[in-house]
């Protein structure tokens, strides 16, 4: 391992010859390789594919710097094996201090090399040498460009290490003006998605169509595989799954994702850009992953008002550096995707509320309906804001033409009107009234009852109208009874006191017979006998008819049981 120096990598390379003619015109190609295109992805894929041809090596990678975990994420690459990049680790821990430091390493015999880690894989991938070369944009190292050679050994001239690093700067000047050309183009595509994002979400409260274009929205604006949200049960603070777009039912249940390092940083308020997910520690469910075709992910929060209620999550099929405008776009789609969930949600909430509220008042209409008297409910403004059917029905008029008006215009005779007399501070008033005189006399009773509100005040006042024509008849008819009864208690009464004086008239009168004999007296007593007899079964037929009993008195005599008869 060789580390060049500031003033050997930069070195004068003296008098034109025909090896700086060829590395200056290598560094033109170069320069004119990154100039067609504006996209850095694409500058870093040409740049591996074409450099090592013109550089005469056998492969070429370009590593980035991850800031969010201050190491180097592949980029590019061309030339070398999957499995060769994706070893843990890159070179040796003093290699890549040098390179940070902004000196290129040149490794001879790679694969003898007891100090690169992981020799064993370079041996596997038959490289020999590695240029190590850092990438620089204004002073800062942004990544990490190698060159490799393969089968056999390779060592670099101090002019092809000047020249390689000429040409690892261009390429940090086109990586770094094609990711501001890029953070302009995408903030000014991601303002556009987040307007119409805006737009799509808020036209709905629905909370099952919101997240699922929420979830569509990120994948498509984002060019990745799939999304996932994933939101805070309120009761239970645990995560369950809330939306998906773009994965399989296999990976959306692979199981509980709450104890991942990373899920756990994105709950603390912190975004999570993972360029390697089958790799890193803060990720779960590697081998899920792998399956799935995932490669990197980007997890932000979602937030309400500063409280974080979910998780947002997405997925890409391929390897990927989230830039800084990709994280904050990702980061602001959570936010706004978070004030429609929690509009959404309130929604949910009102409308299964309504839906109660409509149940009970369907509930107490049908019980309102079913009472057999009339019922109206007043508001403050003494207006109707219900009739039960009974009232509509009695009134022959639809709902729609009571319920507003006044109760004035219901309700005439202010000396009747028990509603009015409630609005006045009165306590509960039932008022009665004939509608009309004669035999088929209509009786309406009218009572009314206030209902308080939280301050005291009168909110409303039910008034209920019964017709009590039966009742009054009724009334009518006990008492024609009892009067009746009065006067057959008299009737029994008179008869019990003509009993007595008569009982004692016929006596004598028969007793008188015995002693004139056949004289013409003895027939005219007879006559009276006869007389006396008969009002004797008068008084028996009133008794029987009034309900009194006869006792047996002296002889053949009988008397009326007052006390019976009142039994």
């Amino acid at each position: 391992m060789t580390a060049v120096t500031g003033a050997d990598a930069h070195a004068d390379m003296g008098s034109p010859t025909a090896e700086s003619g060829r590395f200056l015109d290598i560094l033109q190609q170069t320069i004119t390789m990154t100039s067609r295109v504006l996209d850095h992805q694409e500058v870093m894929e040409t740049v591996v594919r074409e450099l090592p041809e013109l550089l005469n090596t056998d492969a070429c990678t370009i590593r980035l710097l991850d800031e969010s975990t201050q190491s180097f994420v592949l980029a590019a690459a061309h030339g070398v094996s999957m499995e060769y990049l994706s070893r843990e680790n890159i070179d040796t821990e003093q290699t890549m201090q040098m390179i940070q430091a902004g000196y290129p390493v040149h490794t001879g015999q790679a694969d003898d090399d007891t100090l690169l880690p992981l020799h064993d894989a370079a041996r596997h991938e038959g490289i020999n040498s590695v240029l190590s070369l850092p990438i620089l944009f204004q002073g800062q190292v942004i990544g990490v460009m190698r060159l490799l050679n393969k089968n056999a050994a390779r060592t670099f001239t101090k002019e092809e290490i000047s020249c390689s690093m000429a040409l690892a700067m261009q390429v940090g000047i086109a990586i770094a003006h094609g990711r501001m050309f890029e953070k302009q183009q995408s903030q000014l595509k991601f303002l556009r998605e987040l307007q119409a994002f805006s737009r799509l979400v808020n036209s709905s409260l629905n909370l099952d169509d919101t997240l699922g274009t929420m979830a569509r929205r990120a994948v498509e604006s984002l060019h990745v595989k799939g999304c996932t949200l994933r939101l805070l049960d309120p009761s239970t603070k645990h995560l369950y799954l809330a939306a998906s777009h773009g994965l399989s039912q296999a990976y959306l249940h692979r199981g509980e994702v709450e104890s991942e390092r990373g899920i756990q940083l994105v709950l603390a308020g912190e975004p999570v850009s993972i360029y390697d997910a089958s790799h890193d520690g803060r990720v779960d469910y590697a081998k899920q992953m792998q399956d799935e075709g995932i490669v990197s992910l980007l997890a932000v929060p979602l937030r309400v008002q500063g409280e974080i209620i979910g998780v947002m999550r997405v997925l890409s099929g391929t390897p990927r550096i989230f830039t800084d405008a990709e994280i904050r776009f990702a980061s602001t789609l959570a936010e706004v995707g978070g004030t429609a969930i929690h509009n959404a949600r309130n929604y949910q909430k009102i409308s299964k509320l309504l839906i109660r509220i409509e149940g009970h008042e369907k509930f107490l209409a049908t019980i309102i309906d079913s009472l057999q008297h009339q019922l109206l409910v007043f508001n403050q403004d003494r207006r109707v804001v219900l009739a039960n059917k009974q009232y509509l029905k009695a009134m022959n008029r639809p709902e729609a033409e009571v319920i507003g008006l006044h109760y004035d215009e219901l309700c005439r005779e202010e000396r009747f009107c028990p509603v009015n007399h409630v609005f006045a501070g009165q306590d509960m008033q039932t008022l009665a009234r004939e509608l009309h005189e004669g035999d088929d006399g209509k009786w309406l009773e009218r009572s009314a009852a206030p209902i308080f509100g939280d301050d005291g005040s009168i909110e409303y006042v039910i008034e209920i109208i019964r017709d009590v024509t039966s009742e009054r008849k009724l009334a009518a008819a006990e008492v024609e009874q009892a009067r009746l009864s009065g006067i057959v208690e008299m009737a029994g009464t008179v008869a019990h006191e003509i009993n007595s004086p008569l009982f004692a008239a016929l006596g004598t009168a028969e007793l008188l017979v015995e002693d004139e004999g056949a004289t013409a007296m003895a027939e005219e007593l007879q006559v009276v006998i006869r007389n006396l007899q008969r009002i004797s079964e008068l008084t028996k037929k009133m008794t029987s008819m009034t309900g009194f009993e006869r006792k047996q008195y002296v002889g053949e005599s009988t008397v009326l049981s007052l006390d019976d008869g009142a039994d």
